[in-house]
């Protein structure tokens, strides 16, 4: 089976780096994961995801969801324009549609951020969050990351 992280956003502002955190902890775990940390230009990588046509492929990224800061829930895809995505340029939704064909199964997860402020750090509920998530995903455990159903419609990218 051919797994696939996608990590997206900019570890340069705050908890929007934490998909690039996750992706740097499931790399140091030694799984057999194919990562991608795609930054702010995840259009940039829709050819190499085609070309490898992932079984599986993971989609991480800051989303505010009105839970918890460092929460950590499974997306359903009609959720995927509350990932930060959007601020990086290319809704996430269409770039979802895009890769529909090339992976035999996409998962969105989001990871409710403290602040994804220019220029600060990221903070530790987001650290520890990113940790938990690689754990996960290192022990091919991704159902196990619950499941958003509901989110606070206010809470909007």
């Amino acid at each position: 089976m051919t797994r696939m992280l996608l990590a997206i956003g900019n570890p340069l502002a705050g908890d929007d780096g934490v998909a690039a955190r996750t992706a740097a902890y499931l790399r140091d775990s030694g799984a057999d994961w194919r990562i991608v940390d795609a930054g702010l230009s995840p259009e940039n990588v829709t050819g190499l995801i085609r070309r490898e046509t992932p079984d599986l492929l993971v989609v991480v990224d800051a989303a505010r969801m009105g839970a918890p800061i460092g929460s950590v829930f499974r997306l359903p895809t009609e959720f995927a324009d509350r990932m930060l995505l959007s601020t990086h340029g290319l809704p996430l939704p269409f770039l979802i549609e895009r890769l529909r064909e090339a992976a035999g199964r996409i998962v969105l997860i989001g990871i409710e951020p403290k602040s994804t402020a220019l220029g600060e750090a990221i903070s530790e509920e987001a650290v520890c969050a990113a940790q938990r998530l690689a754990e996960l995903l290192a022990a091919d455990a991704v159902d196990r990351v619950p499941r958003i159903e509901n989110m606070d419609p206010a809470m909007h990218s």
